[in-house]
């Protein structure tokens, strides 16, 4: 089994005031996905990122954050736009997938995952596996939740590949950034950016001067966290470019591809 993430960076600008997909790009991916697909037995996970229809509704509400009970009724008709901004994206995200034949099925997290403070504390995943066995490609996204000392949160996406991948045991965790992978500062805006051929540790993360994506789930350094969990659990994990031609299908195909590692071996 393989767990690929798709960030919302690739397939939306989620620095856009307007909710945007990039079609040839999640056409690309899509059929990258499908050429890997044909004549395997492989299970699949997708889960994408929320991109420009999660993050600015998500800015505007300040899901996550404690309020006055007088403004419940106003945070909970924002929870409501957020999530169905979210699953606008997806509804794009499965159409193409299916445009290309790829039996992709729908999950969002809203539908049946709790949180405290922000963290995941309750899931069923029965259905996933139910899915995962009968041959489908379960599909979740970054979403909002129900929290039990906020009331509402916002789970992203890594936190989902997290919790998906400590019940699941994948054989191999994806991410598809913008990015080559991690760099200690932006390769976008810094010409002497730094890659790291692998993280191993927290304390690597103290060499990063910035990251490629601060936005409201915590940007390149909330991702290295979110794996680093699971290299304690034996599970390696890879950040790849999928603006690349060809990166997501070769990493599928287990064929080397430049990227960053997280893993708690040497």
């Amino acid at each position: 089994m393989i767990i690929l993430k798709i960030g919302g960076s690739i397939l939306t600008n989620k620095d856009s005031k307007t909710s945007e997909v990039d079609a040839s790009t999640l056409k690309r991916i899509a059929s990258e996905i499908k050429a890997s697909m044909d004549n395997s037995a492989k299970q699949l996970v997708i889960v994408h990122g929320a991109g420009s229809f999660g993050h600015p509704p998500a800015k505007k509400h300040r899901i996550g954050e404690e309020f006055d009970k007088s403004q419940y009724p106003q945070k909970r008709l924002g929870f409501c736009e957020i999530q169905n901004e979210v699953k606008k994206l997806n509804t794009f995200v499965c159409e193409a997938f299916i445009r290309q034949g790829l039996p992709v099925i729908a999950l969002p997290a809203s539908s049946f995952i709790t949180a405290t403070k922000k963290r995941i504390t309750d899931g069923n995943l029965d259905l996933f596996k139910n899915y995962l066995t009968r041959g489908f490609i379960p599909v979740i996204y970054g979403d909002v939740v129900l929290d039990d000392e906020l009331e509402f949160c916002v789970i992203s996406g890594d936190q989902l590949i997290q919790y998906l991948a400590r019940n699941l045991s994948p054989d191999r965790v994806i991410l598809a950034t913008d990015v080559d992978g991690v760099y200690d500062k932006n390769p976008k805006t810094h010409g002497d950016a730094v890659f790291f051929d692998k993280f191993t540790s927290l304390e690597d993360l103290d060499t990063l001067e910035g990251t490629t994506n601060i936005d409201v789930t915590g940007g390149m350094v909330g991702k290295i966290k979110e794996l680093l969990y699971l290299a304690d659990l034996g599970i390696e994990s890879k950040i790849i470019n999928a603006e690349v031609n060809d990166n997501i299908f070769k990493v599928l195909e287990n064929r080397q591809v430049k990227g960053t590692i997280i893993s708690r071996g040497n």
